[in-house]
């Protein structure tokens, strides 16, 4: 399967529809989206994407997103 992207992807994050251009992989949506340094776990598709993978995971079009940020509390 062919992952090259000439337009903007349509993916969806956190059941939210987004087109974004010049995002091509999961450590740049993170970076998109202001929560690079910030304690996150990704879904891509179902599967978890570990934080040492995020910038070998390319995006597709039609993707499903799941990003839950950390909150510390006490």
């Amino acid at each position: 399967m062919d992952t090259t992207q000439a337009g903007p992807l349509r993916i969806k994050v956190n059941g939210e529809t987004k087109v974004l251009a010049d995002v091509a992989d999961c450590a740049a949506l993170v970076g998109h989206l202001g929560l690079t340094g910030r304690r996150i776990a990704l879904e891509r598709n179902g599967e978890i994407v570990p934080r040492s993978q995020l910038a070998g995971t390319p995006l597709a079009d039609e993707d499903v997103i799941e990003i839950v940020v950390a909150v510390g509390g006490g």
